[in-house]
């Protein structure tokens, strides 16, 4: 059985996994602890949208207007993790809408090129992501972003450990499945970060973020058997939306 130290031992290696795998910012050499640190998503998401936040305040006291800033917000996520979840989205986009048969599906999901369906996806959700975004900016909802960055990677953990792997290779298939039990404890950290600086707000995130992943979920285990990279990419960038639609509604 997992002890608390054997957690605080494996912390400071979990930590350097998850933010090697989930970004671009430089990580000194390390070996990977792979799904065991699924855990530690939350947190990287957490820290993302505070590095976001700081992007947003310093837009704002330039004088750039709130339209322009949301816009950088948009663009310093997707360099600091490589638009690694945009690219996920528009892969299961196009997968999973622009094949007849579970093979050709994954064939697709696989292809680097972009098709209508990806294109429209990417499109859509970054002017929904920009929308939302936008009053949040406007008010300087700095901790909206850290919240909604950490429990927008909460679905990616849950999908990779209740969902088996659809290709048997990728990224995802060589991270290894998490446990149940890795899960709840990120899924935990999530909620907790949230609470910590959204309060009751993270209820209705929770119900928002959850219908979109049960119902990527289910689209995903129908069409091609499980999960995959892109699937998990997916996930983040849905639930992202869902939170921050959430936080824009309450803000207006």
């Amino acid at each position: 059985m997992t002890t608390l130290r054997d957690i605080a031992l494996r912390l400071p290696a979990d930590l350097l996994s998850a933010f090697a795998l989930l970004t671009r910012l430089p990580m000194p050499n390390h070996r990977g602890t792979g799904a065991g640190s699924a855990w530690a998503w939350p947190l990287v998401g957490a820290v993302l949208g505070a590095l976001a936040a700081g992007v947003a305040s310093l837009g704002l006291w330039l004088g750039v207007t709130a339209g322009v800033t949301a816009v950088l917000v948009i663009a310093a996520l997707v360099l600091l993790t490589g638009g690694l979840h945009e690219d996920g989205l528009s892969d299961t986009a196009d997968g999973l809408f622009g094949g007849w048969t579970r093979e050709r599906r994954l064939a697709i999901m696989k292809d680097s090129r972009v098709g209508s369906y990806g294109a429209l996806a990417l499109v859509l959700v970054t002017l929904a992501r920009w929308s939302a975004l936008l009053p949040l900016v406007f008010e300087g909802h700095w901790a909206a972003l850290v919240a909604t960055g950490a429990l927008s990677r909460a679905p990616m953990v849950l999908i990779m450990a209740v969902l088996p792997n659809a290709r048997g290779e990728g990224l995802s298939h060589a991270t290894g499945r998490p446990s149940l039990r890795v899960a709840l404890v990120g899924m935990s950290m999530a909620v907790a970060i949230s609470i910590l600086l959204a309060g009751w707000a993270t209820l209705p995130m929770l119900l928002a973020a959850g219908a979109v992943t049960l119902l990527l979920a289910l689209s995903a285990l129908r069409r091609i058997g499980g999960q995959t990279g892109d699937i998990l990419g997916a996930s983040q960038q849905l639930a992202e939306v869902a939170c921050l639609a959430v936080l824009a509604a309450r803000a207006g």
